[in-house]
């Protein structure tokens, strides 16, 4: 979804190296003086919690859960006073990490370089899959024979110049038994997948299916697609997903289970009621094509939770195969420890 990565948030590189030190300095601080300690004085003082909730990009229908429970007065009910906030540009995972922010929005396939080694480098853990499985995938014009990854030999695939990236689409296409490097790599920042592609400047991108090609849908551009965890189930990971400071869940579990009701509560919300959910979205943020978030919030109400027992839980296997994928190609500079990086316990216990 807006992946581009989210338009990449410009997806810098994996590593984050210049964030980790800045993360370092200011997680003690911030997290006494940026709401870690509000529910001892919500308790005397019966104020609401004050937290603070950063987005990975602009609103979508990623986060309508989010929003819903803000307008539907969710988070008041449980206790809660929370700031919804864009991410800077060093993004969520340093913003959760450095205790700025208690929760935010993040990717699987971002977290790596917090997980890294024995200990953790940046304090984040995921606490809950905004969507169930990864509907990610690579979107071409119709017509051009890139149904598969074998049809990408040749043609001009817009690359983010990742090695995650592009191990992903060579993994894929070699299950196929085609050739990765016969690929026409065209470093480009996509802005606009239909009029890319449109353009012919390209003949292929990397999207998310429940924004960029309900866009193409939703303007009329015939296109084909293929989803990666088709191709390969080491690809099933989960994109995106909320996350948490470490300090926070360990200082203030209670109100992290409140957050994470109210939040569970939105989803729910907008899994049964799809357009009033948009209308929500909408209204906090009427800056958004409402065409396009209905149609995509139609298509997300059956992904949010899928085939899972209930909204936001995380399959160990799954979570783990993807970070063994990346261990066993060397695509991490130490190996990521098995279970490492995200829990279950914060959500409501099933219903």
């Amino acid at each position: 979804m807006l992946k581009n990565k989210m338009k990449m948030k410009s997806k810098k590189s994996l590593l984050l190296p210049a964030v980790l030190v800045c993360i370092l300095a200011l997680a003690s601080f911030c997290m006494t003086g940026c709401g870690g300690s509000d529910s001892d004085s919500a308790d005397q003082g019966g104020e609401p919690t004050k937290l603070t909730f950063v987005l990975d990009w602009t609103p979508n229908t990623n986060h309508t859960g989010i929003y819903v429970a803000q307008e539907l007065g969710y988070f008041e009910e449980a206790g809660l006073d929370v700031e919804i906030v864009q991410p800077p540009d060093d993004g969520a995972e340093a913003m959760v990490g450095s205790g700025q922010a208690q929760f935010g929005v993040s990717f699987q396939d971002y977290m790596p370089p917090a997980l890294q080694g024995e200990t953790k480098s940046i304090p984040i853990t995921a606490v809950a899959a905004v969507i169930q499985h990864n509907t990610s995938g690579i979107m071409s014009a119709k017509g051009k024979g890139i149904t598969s990854p074998a049809g990408m030999e040749g043609k001009k695939y817009a690359t983010w110049e990742l090695p995650i990236e592009q191990a992903t689409i060579r993994q894929c296409m070699e299950n196929e038994g085609a050739d990765f490097d016969k690929v026409k790599l065209i470093p480009e920042y996509v802005d606009d997948e239909v009029a890319a592609l449109k353009t012919g400047r390209i003949d292929c991108v990397w999207v998310y299916y429940a924004w960029a090609a309900i866009n193409a849908q939703v303007k009329g551009f015939d296109f084909d697609y293929f989803a990666f965890r088709d191709i390969d189930e080491a690809f099933d990971y989960y994109s995106p997903v909320i996350i948490a400071n470490d300090q926070f869940l360990e200082e203030d579990p209670d109100t992290a289970k409140a957050f994470l009701d109210a939040v569970s509560r939105g989803y729910e919300y907008a899994i049964e009621n799809p357009d009033e959910a948009a209308d929500l979205l909408l209204q906090a943020n009427p800056e958004l094509d409402e065409e396009l978030v209905k149609a995509s919030q139609e298509y997300l109400a059956d992904q949010y939770q899928a085939d899972a027992d209930q909204w936001g839980v995380i399959d160990g296997e799954r979570w783990n195969r993807f970070f063994n994928w990346l261990n066993d190609n060397e695509l991490v500079e130490e190996p990521i420890p098995e279970d490492c990086g995200f829990t279950n316990d914060y959500l409501p216990q099933a219903k």
